[in-house]
């Protein structure tokens, strides 16, 4: 890979704790840098819930047309809209989903925490041979905050899932299907996708304090799996970075 040197220079320099994850998923060849270290996971995590709810929609457990309710005790602070949009409306099941994915909705996110649990998505994830994601607690719980308790991510963890996302093996290849029908409608497209918009791109992003991350699977000639994550980083400087890595690494097919 030509591109590798510089790649693994341009995280070396990089302040805080960075990881990379690349997988090209026609030649199986790959790349990476601390790609087991843990995380902290930011909207991400947001993946292993979207799988066992489409796990469940699969097996017929839970109904994706089935509406819940919006209710003032719901809401948690943006990203997303729903926080924004009045007490009493009706949503469905997918209507979350897409919600929680495409504009990282975390009150969209914790409607759907509450119907599923930490221990289904731990089971989801351990079933599938998926090691590194722990999603432990609700988006914006400060209490749990406060006692440490935070969601865990790995790039080589959040790659494999994409991975078995894109050979329709997570789920169902119906299923997969689905899901990734909403990952390439993500809006936010300012990291990974930025020099790509030639190419359809399935990804979830992920940001607070210090922390940016995208994940992505780009559909470029020989479609590839890319994770970049960052902990107390200069996020301006690591999401060009990102910008720079994915151009590079998609550059190689030409």
């Amino acid at each position: 890979m030509k591109c590798e040197q510089s790649v693994l220079a341009r995280l070396r320099a990089m302040p805080g704790d960075v990881s990379l994850y690349y997988k090209n998923l026609t030649t199986g060849e790959t790349l990476a840098f601390q790609a087991d270290r843990p995380l902290i996971a930011a909207s991400v995590i947001k993946l292993a819930l979207l799988g066992e709810v489409f796990r469940r929609f699969d097996a017929g457990e839970m109904d994706p047309d089935e509406t819940v309710t919006l209710r003032e005790a719901d809401k948690v602070p943006s990203c997303g809209a729903l926080t924004y949009l009045h007490d009493g409306l009706q949503v469905t099941l997918r209507d979350l989903c897409v919600l929680m994915t495409i504009l990282s909705d975390n009150t969209a996110t914790n409607m759907l925490f509450d119907r599923v649990g930490a221990e289904a998505i731990g089971r989801f994830l351990t079933e599938r041979g998926i090691a590194g994601l722990d999603f432990n607690r609700k988006m914006f719980d400060s209490e749990a905050a406060a006692r440490g308790v935070q969601n865990h991510i790995t790039a080589a963890g959040v790659g494999l899932l994409l991975e078995k996302l894109a050979r329709g093996e997570l789920v169902s290849a119906s299923a997969d299907m689905k899901m990734m029908s909403i990952l390439l409608n993500q809006q936010l497209n300012h990291k990974i996708p930025f020099y790509l918009d030639r190419y359809a791109i399935a990804h979830k992003t992920g940001e607070d304090d210090g922390t940016s991350h995208d994940a992505a699977i780009v559909y470029a000639p020989q479609p590839f799996v890319l994770c970049l994550f960052s902990n107390n980083t200069d996020v301006p400087a690591f999401e060009r970075l990102m910008q720079d890595v994915a151009r590079d690494l998609a550059a190689e097919q030409a």
